[in-house]
């Protein structure tokens, strides 16, 4: 009975996978179990997503933008690599045909800004018209809206936030109330760093990650022009990591950070010992590494 619900859940490309590696007089539920877990460890598929930060005060110069490195590294945690980041205006064509581009691209696509109250903040209308969706109030995001301010208060500036793309699901709020809002695989949420901050976490149990991006540093008191020909044969060798070379000025002293980023650990201790080893025949110093 146990293995018959076994084989239900397990689909018939992935019982043949099974059956192919073990006789069937010896195949026991421990190890088809084992075996299927493996299979599915390996099949995990790498994510992908996209930023778009929205603002003409980001572009100014006015603000400077301190979403993108919290959202990425949130992100990596979940096993999702950003691999595009883009800062458009507050333009609705240019807003329309961004979203459009990049959501067909990425498996998730995040924006940042343009939600609330005042003339200017258009995201909301314009991923509407990206998605040939209605665009008006949302009765959830209204109630809600409704509860957390005061009659007095409940302006037609505050009633704006709750106008968002038909059939849109909410991102609650815990900061100030106005929820941003989800459409297909695109996420819209505040512009302000704080606010932004305290609502992603509710977005981890609506976000299916990959496998987590794992990462290591090799800091060294050189130059890059003195490592770079090693790190690119060492790079051409591992071609499922990625490495890149940072330089920095500490302390009085010049250095190059060697960073690794791959999802295979194996891969990256491998790769590391290589580095750490042509780093040694060149009498390099090594400053540290994480």
């Amino acid at each position: 009975m146990v293995i018959i619900l076994l084989l239900y859940f397990i689909s018939t490309k992935n019982l043949l996978y099974l059956l192919i590696r073990v006789p069937c007089n010896n195949l026991s539920l421990n190890f088809i179990g084992y075996q299927y877990y493996q299979h599915m460890k390996k099949a995990k598929k790498k994510v992908n997503a996209a930023i778009i930060i929205i603002g003409n005060e980001i572009l100014s110069g006015r603000t400077q933008d301190a979403n993108v490195v919290y959202l990425s590294k949130w992100l990596n945690e979940l096993g999702i690599k950003v691999e595009e980041v883009r800062v458009i205006p507050d333009v609705e064509d240019c807003i329309v045909n961004t979203v459009n581009e990049v959501r067909k691209k990425f498996k998730y696509v995040f924006t940042t800004g343009g939600i609330g109250p005042t003339h200017d903040d258009i995201t909301s209308r314009s991923i509407a018209k990206a998605f040939k969706v209605s665009y008006g109030y949302n009765k959830e995001a209204y109630e809600t809206l409704e509860k957390y301010y005061k009659p007095s208060e409940f302006n037609d500036g505050r009633k704006k936030m709750a106008m968002m793309p038909d059939k849109a699901s909410l991102i609650y709020n815990p900061s100030s109330g106005a929820p941003g809002f989800i459409v297909e695989n695109v996420y819209c949420l505040p512009g302000v760093p704080s606010i932004l901050k305290s609502m992603v976490n509710g977005l981890k149990n609506r976000i299916s990650g990959g496998k987590k991006i794992l990462s290591k540093t090799i800091s060294v008191s050189t130059v890059e022009s003195e490592i770079a020909k090693p790190l690119e044969d060492i790079q051409n060798k591992f071609k499922n990591i990625e490495i890149g070379s940072y330089p920095f000025f500490r302390l009085g002293k010049v250095g190059v950070s060697i960073v690794m980023r791959s999802t295979e650990k194996n891969q990256i201790d491998d790769c590391s010992k290589q580095i750490v080893s042509f780093i040694q025949k060149k009498k390099i110093q090594i400053m540290e590494r994480e």
